[in-house]
């Protein structure tokens, strides 16, 4: 089962503004592009340096450490030195608000 999280008001998300914000107890960064919202998680995946204080530019997130780049959609890496992908969550507004979903681990049983 999954769980959709309140994370804000809509207008309180700016482009070109990362923001960090907590759901699930996860440390989530979200991105204005436009109209539109993404989700990832918010640690590099090559130094743990927070993503939510990095750059955005041509629909990626320009990690600050070693300028390594994620896609805002797919949280594909793009460049060097990131070669891991990063988490996203799907993104919904509704009634002005921003939930954020966050789907429970799977565990697997040997």
């Amino acid at each position: 089962m999954s769980t959709w999280h309140d994370v804000g008001a809509a207008d309180e998300f700016v482009e070109d503004e990362p923001r960090a914000v907590e759901a699930a107890g996860l440390s989530i960064a979200v991105f204005r592009v436009g109209e539109e919202l993404f989700a990832l998680h918010d640690l590099c995946t090559h130094e743990r340096v927070p993503l939510s204080e990095g750059f955005v530019e041509d629909g990626c997130v320009e990690c600050p450490l070693h300028q390594g780049l994620f896609d805002l959609r797919t949280g594909e890496a793009r460049k060097a030195p990131c070669t891991t992908p990063v988490q996203t969550y799907p993104v919904q507004v509704s009634e002005g608000r921003v939930r954020i979903q966050v789907l429970p681990p799977v565990v697997v049983m040997s």
